[in-house]
């Protein structure tokens, strides 16, 4: 039984079929990337496979149970977490204050007392594990920034680091590249390849940036037109001749 499975996932918008008759299997410690032309049904697909969206026909199971029509946070409490392109941060709380909170949020805590906490040693325990994935995740030095102070970079990277601070088994990323420059390109993708390799989280990534999947996925799925047009390995997706009539036009060349 695989980790994480889609089978045969449709949904359909009236008469538009958005996403139609998708399957996928992802191992756990796997990085997958979810990759295709505008207009492929990526967005679609991720909404149906984080709970967001209820499929027309077909399930989502994770860890061997369904989790298609389930209620976000009882999906995120399973241990599968989804980041979004503009993360939701405590924009006047601090980097650590911001990955306490995050802590707390995976709980049944309120809110309320997640931010301002009672339990002196409950408390203790999560100031230390924030400062551990902060500092792993490379951000000890804007540990008392306040989130709305930075950069659009880093507030992705603190945005990641607040759902790693729900101890996560299946991480979803939308587009975790996103308006990034260069440097902070490659400043996330070895954040991603430190979070898999150190804790063995599974990722499972939608992204528009192709160079950036190929470096970092071990396995690629391609959407075309609602449909999976190939799977497979960066180097199988490179030379498959489906794919690269697909993205002929496109901003991004498969390399």
């Amino acid at each position: 039984m695989s980790f994480f499975s889609v089978e045969n996932l449709t949904k359909k918008f009236g008469g538009l079929v958005a996403n139609n008759n998708i399957s996928m299997d992802v191992e756990k410690g796997e990085i997958r990337g979810v990759i295709g032309p505008n207009g492929a049904g990526k967005t679609t697909f991720f909404n149906l496979v984080s709970g967001f969206y209820r499929p027309t026909s077909g399930k989502v199971t994770f860890k061997g149970q369904t989790i298609s029509g389930m209620a976000t946070n009882k999906i995120a409490r399973l241990g599968a977490v989804r980041t979004f392109q503009r993360p939701a941060l405590f924009s006047d709380f601090t980097v650590l204050e911001n990955v306490s909170i995050a802590q707390h949020l995976n709980t049944n805590a309120s809110l309320l007392n997640a931010i301002i906490g009672h339990d002196n040693h409950r408390e203790a325990d999560s100031l230390e594990r924030a400062i551990e994935i902060v500092d792993f995740l490379g951000m000890a030095e804007d540990r008392d920034t306040m989130a709305n102070n930075l950069s659009h970079g880093l507030q992705r990277q603190l945005g990641v680091a607040m759902a790693l601070a729900t101890e996560p088994e299946l991480l979803m990323l939308d587009e975790p590249v996103a308006g990034m420059n260069s440097g902070e390109k490659a400043v996330m993708v070895n954040m991603i390849q430190k979070i898999r390799d150190k804790w063995g989280v599974t990722v499972l990534l939608v992204e528009h940036d192709m160079r950036t999947v190929m470096n970092l996925c071990e396995k690629i799925t391609v959407l075309d037109f609602g449909e999976k047009l190939a799977e497979g390995s960066p180097d199988d997706i490179r030379s498959n001749r489906a794919v690269i009539e697909a993205y002929l036009g496109a901003d991004d060349s498969v390399t």
